[in-house]
């Protein structure tokens, strides 16, 4: 208010002069006797009141939108300018506002919005080269009759773009600080008189009112929304004792809203990494940019890995210009994130860094202290969180493995000598507990080490692991227990040198092992393995309960031991003769005489040869139809690689069609498309000519080329092309799928080979088909290759003669 008065006052003295000049001048007219010298002194006089009324009426408008406008700071200083410009007589009019060290454009007014927009561009700093940077250099008003005949002026660019000559600049002096400058240009030299720079000086005086009002009120808004998200924090940290995501959540969300943030983000430390828990962004790009980065190492020069590693704030004006910044982190960040000024707060309980907080915005720039001051309160708040889950969570653990322990010792008691029970608790308990994805007991069998109990892994992979002995060897997590006698730990065995047992991994999809031998009197007797699908380490607490667990098997196993000891070696005669007899008559019969009966009978009942079946039992009979199929290519794919190595294959020459192999190809496969939803094409060029070759083994090769397209492509198309050039056909399968890196091109065509990546270990296959393939149209003197790029489909293509006089033999 006081300010206001101020203000106010000197309008009030500057009207109350001009009145005086009038009343002197209306008496010298009144004694004057010219007429004509009055009636230009009349006219003159109504000038100079209609001027003085507008200036009056233009300052009462501004003061009532100061007032009616109070948390709308650019709706004042817009009527300002405009204000200032129409009773000033510029063409046109800006207002400069401090921002950090230099002053940018917040609003202009005038006909060349080109060159206002460029203006908002820019940064001024004190100096003399403009007239804003002059006027705040000197804090005091600043006039150039004709900036091009001022030597100090230098800020030409501008003057081209606004083709101004004059300029007039006003300080915006809070307690004697430049918080702003005024400016008005005119296109001709034609200085401002001093009612229009007093008028000026005026507005200046109103609008630093009208800016101060905001501050406070932007402070006093800021401090009860501050004060509103702590609660809230608080709250949500009451009411989630048990879970800190909720917490994350929503310190991060706050901080994006009262940061004026274009991104947050909150982390947790996880050992060597920094696992990305909540994010939120204004652009999607942000986000993903953000994700993208996550997990993190501490190593990292990343802002967030910086503030975790220092334990102290970290803050980038701009990534682009950060010297510890990585140039492709920086470059990711600023051109898909969008973002530049970033700000990091570590999380700090006892010394000891738990995570951090981001925000980042798309402008260069600092934070306010206040924004670094209120993630510190969220980064206190978010370790008070952590650290009450922990405590809840240790609480609760503790709790539960007593709980799974008494569990454990009364099965035993229960079930002395029902050892399959006693296991499939243990390994059921110590998956749930532990928070493994898997568990399996190994225990010794006959002298040798098989899976007797397991959870969570698929059949197809218990029914692999149970036929397997394992070995006291390095090669396998378990094998190197029985070894070392001690607990083996294998954070990631893809990165484990020693480990050799890859199939393991890849058909029970896991990454982190973790195996406790079973110990009877020192010597191991089992193993009890849990596996994570991810790399995600068990801690030592779960390590200490799985040890407890292996040491309760023992105890099992022993009092199992003795009781079966003495029933098996009333058997043992027995059960030997009964694997004798078995293999030998297994050995008699060749393979793919019961599997095409199993396959006969089971078309025979799918057709209702022997009834109608039921829904239920003819989706059983598909799916035997479908397996015992896939176990015949299987047998067919290995009979025809042992004829090949044994030189014992032969084509068997005949005319054949491309055409009919392609509809025969087509026919066979379109429905597995068809169920994938797949486009499935075929492409022949007119008139192909008829082929000479072995037609069957052909088709062999394009059904294998088709069939692994369809699989390994999960949308788009699959499409057969054919046509001849120069005596010989070429034909090729072209897919949408994931594609085929370099690498892995360079080994496909050999036995037992396949892409190495995610997608082929879980899609199956032996390795066999392209093999047989290759060699196949080797024979018929031909060549196959492929052409890909990962995540560009991949093109599979043969060519090979028209006319095939003799099969080609192997070089």
């Amino acid at each position: 208010m006081r300010r206001r008065s101020r203000a106010s006052s000197k309008l009030a003295k500057a009207q109350s002069r001009k009145v005086k000049t009038l009343k002197r001048t209306t008496l010298a007219v009144r004694h004057s006797g010219s007429s004509d010298y009055g009636q230009e002194t009349n006219g003159w006089l109504r000038r100079e009141l209609d001027d003085a009324r507008e200036q009056q009426a233009a300052t009462a408008d501004l003061l009532k939108v100061i007032s009616r406008s109070t948390f709308d700071l650019q709706t004042v200083l817009d009527t300002l300018l405009k204000s200032a410009a129409r009773l000033c007589q510029a063409d046109h009019s800006f207002i400069f506002l401090r921002q950090g060290d230099g002053y940018r454009c917040a609003s202009g007014s005038g006909d060349i919005p080109e060159w206002i927009e460029y203006l908002k561009q820019q940064t001024i700093r004190p100096g003399r080269g403009t007239i804003a940077a002059r006027a705040v250099l000197e804090r005091r008003t600043v006039h150039i009759p004709d900036v091009l005949a001022d030597l100090e002026y230098t800020f030409l660019e501008a003057q081209r773009r606004g083709g101004y000559r004059t300029a007039l600049g006003v300080p915006l002096l809070r307690e004697g600080d430049p918080v702003g400058v005024i400016v008005l240009t005119r296109p001709t030299v034609r200085p401002f008189d001093a009612n229009q720079i007093e008028l000026v000086t005026t507005f200046a005086a109103q609008a630093v009112i009208a800016i101060e009002n905001a501050r406070l009120l932007n402070e006093l808004r800021e401090s009860l929304e501050q004060k509103t998200a702590t609660s809230e924090v608080l709250s949500v940290i009451s009411s989630s004792p048990d879970n800190i995501q909720p917490v994350l959540e929503i310190i991060g969300e706050r901080a994006e809203k009262l940061c004026d943030a274009d991104v947050s983000v909150t982390s947790i430390v996880d050992g060597d990494l920094i696992r990305l828990s909540s994010v939120h962004g204004v652009t999607e790009a942000g986000v993903k940019a953000v994700r993208h980065a996550f997990p993190m190492r501490l190593t990292d020069e990343t802002v967030t890995a910086r503030a975790i590693r220092t334990r102290s704030v970290c803050h980038v004006a701009d990534v682009l210009s950060d010297l510890k910044y990585p140039p492709k982190d920086a470059v990711h960040a600023a051109q898909v994130g969008g973002y530049h000024g970033c700000l990091g707060v570590p999380m700090v309980r006892d010394e000891q860094v738990v995570g951090a907080i981001f925000v980042a915005k798309k402008q260069p720039g600092l934070f306010s202290d206040a924004q670094v001051q209120l993630l510190k309160t969220f980064a206190d708040q978010a370790v008070i969180a952590i650290e009450n889950v922990r405590l809840f969570n240790e609480t609760k653990n503790s709790l539960e493995q007593q709980t799974a322990t008494a569990d454990v010792l009364k099965i035993i008691s229960r079930s002395t000598f029902d050892l399959q029970t006693v296991l499939q608790t243990l390994v059921e308990s110590a998956a749930r507990f532990c928070a493994a994805d898997n568990a399996t007991v190994v225990r010794e069998k006959d002298g040798l080490f098989y899976t007797a109990e397991a959870y969570g892994y698929s059949r197809e992979f218990l029914n692999y692991l149970r036929n397997i002995p394992i070995k006291a060897e390095r090669g396998s997590a378990s094998g190197r227990a029985l070894v070392e006698g001690r607990v083996v730990h294998i954070p990631d065995v893809k990165a484990d040198p020693e480990y050799t047992f890859v199939e393991a991994p890849r058909l029970g999809d896991f990454r982190t092992a973790l195996c406790v031998p079973m110990l009877r009197e020192g010597i191991p007797i089992g193993v009890l393995t849990l596996t994570r699908s991810e790399v995600q380490p068990f801690t030592d607490k779960q390590i200490e309960l799985v040890t407890t667990f292996s040491d309760q098997a023992a105890i099992a196993i022993g009092n199992v031991r003795l009781f079966d000891e003495i029933q098996d070696k009333s058997r043992q005669l027995e059960v030997a003769s009964q694997h004798k007899s078995q293999f030998l008559a297994n050995m008699s019969h060749e393979l793919r005489t019961p599997l095409n009966a199993i396959l006969g009978y089971t078309e025979l009942m799918a057709d209702g040869a022997y009834g109608e079946p039921s829904e239920k039992m003819l989706g059983i009979l598909k799916r035997l139809e479908a397996n015992g199929r896939h176990l015949l290519g299987l047998i067919n794919d290995v009979l025809d690689l042992s004829k090949i190595e044994a030189g014992q294959l032969v084509l068997e020459l005949s005319d054949y069609s491309v055409q009919d192999i392609a509809q025969t190809v087509r026919s066979t496969l379109e429905p597995l498309a068809a169920d994938k939803k797949l486009a499935f094409r075929v492409e022949m060029a007119p008139e192909l000519p008829p082929g000479r070759g072995d037609g069957r083994r052909l088709t062999q090769v394009l059904i294998n080329l088709v069939g692994n397209a369809i699989k390994f492509t999960d949308a788009g198309e699959v499409a057969i092309k054919a046509e001849a050039n120069n005596g010989s056909f070429h034909v090729s399968v072209r897919d949408t799928g994931p594609g085929i890196s370099a690498a892995d091109q360079t080994r496909l065509f050999q036995e037992f080979q396949q892409a190495d990546n995610a997608i082929t270990k879980k899609k199956g296959g032996t390795g066999l088909g392209l093999a047989i393939s290759k060699r196949i149209i080797e024979m018929h003197g031909g060549r196959i290759w492929v052409e890909s790029q990962p995540g560009q489909g991949s093109t599979f293509a043969f060519t090979l003669p028209v006319i095939v006089e003799r099969q080609v033999e192997p070089a």
